[in-house]
């Protein structure tokens, strides 16, 4: 489940896993294709995210997931955002907006449980 981002500044992979709701392999990739998501490793050689690249990640899903857009166009559109100086209040957006949506999902498991139902992982 994914909800709002703690207080902190520093995140594992998996931390950003479940707050991102994405896979290790596709956070990886992505960090191939966008030179903005680099995050330091620690000693043992563990990604370490900053918050800013998390809420990062959250307007790349936005833009690749719900927008529609290719990684050339979501590239594209990240330089655009950061020339306008748009960028942080976008990603920061795109972080409230899947908190938004992942409530929503959690509000609805638990209309189902109080109906009776039995509740089910829903996909986006």
């Amino acid at each position: 489940m994914s909800t709002a981002i703690p207080v902190r500044e520093f995140f594992s992979i998996g931390d950003v896993c479940d707050l991102t709701e994405l896979k290790p392999h596709v956070l990886r990739y992505w960090e191939s294709q966008f030179r903005f998501l680099h995050p330091a490793k620690n000693r043992s050689g563990n990604r370490v995210y900053q918050r800013r690249e998390v809420e990062l990640i959250m307007l790349v899903k936005q833009l690749l997931y719900v927008e529609k857009y290719t990684i050339d166009g979501a590239r594209q559109r990240v330089e655009e955002y950061k020339k306008a100086g748009e960028l942080k209040a976008l990603a920061r957006a795109a972080l409230g907006a899947q908190t938004v949506v992942s409530l929503e999902r959690e509000l609805q498991n638990i209309l189902i449980l109080l109906d009776g139902g039995v509740v089910r992982e829903i996909e986006e």
